[in-house]
């Protein structure tokens, strides 16, 4: 090990408050933290636990805040559809915070689940943002699972709203979504409220 790391991988063990509170500096708070780590439960520690983040506001808005809205946040580059986007910190601030503004109209508010059944594409980071933005449980789904595997996944999040593509894309081939969410839909026994689909050229739900 070099001597720089090696000295923080040190201190990392031998002193992990200090450690981590100095770590934390590099973090926004919305509620700075007085305990660091809570051992009253070991070994189920709490680190941090008087403190408020938000998750969201850390990976895009204290970008934009200090001056880089124009650099680029996510770069997409998909070859089985040949689309190359990318898409800055400020315009990723503008959609996540659309998209968000959105679940609260759906009634999605803090603590609610919320699965994201999606092919990776910009829109499903865009989803788990917008879901850490208003303080609801993002619980991510492999796009395509078959619906019976969904569905036990419907069943374990009880998610007050899901979200989706009209479809997925293995190489040369579209694989519809919706049907499949119908299907899990129906199969389970929780019930979502709404279900948000995000249209894409290849297959319309």
């Amino acid at each position: 090990m070099s001597g720089a790391y090696e000295q923080l991988y040190n201190k990392s063990i031998n002193d992990r408050e200090a450690f981590w509170k100095e770590a934390a500096k590099a973090v926004h708070w919305s509620k700075q933290p007085n305990t660091i780590i809570d051992t009253s439960e070991s070994p189920f520690n709490k680190w941090f636990p008087d403190g408020e983040i938000n998750a969201c506001y850390n990976a895009i808005d204290i970008h934009v805040a200090e001056g880089r809205g124009d650099q680029a946040a996510i770069i997409y580059d998909s070859p089985v559809t040949d689309t190359k986007t990318t898409i800055t910190y400020a315009q990723l601030l503008d959609r996540v915070s659309r998209f968000a503004a959105v679940l609260d109209s759906k009634g999605v508010t803090k603590g609610d689940r919320v699965v994201v059944y999606m092919p990776m594409i910009p829109e499903a980071a865009i989803a788990m943002l917008a879901c850490a933005r208003i303080g609801a449980i993002h619980s991510v789904v492999f796009g395509g699972f078959a619906s019976n595997e969904l569905a036990v996944r419907i069943n374990d999040a009880k998610p007050k709203v899901i979200l989706t593509a009209s479809c997925g894309i293995e190489v040369a081939r579209v694989i519809a979504y919706k049907p499949l969410l119908d299907e899990a839909i129906n199969l389970a026994e929780h019930k979502p409220e709404s279900c948000i689909v995000f249209q894409r050229p290849q297959a319309e739900a």
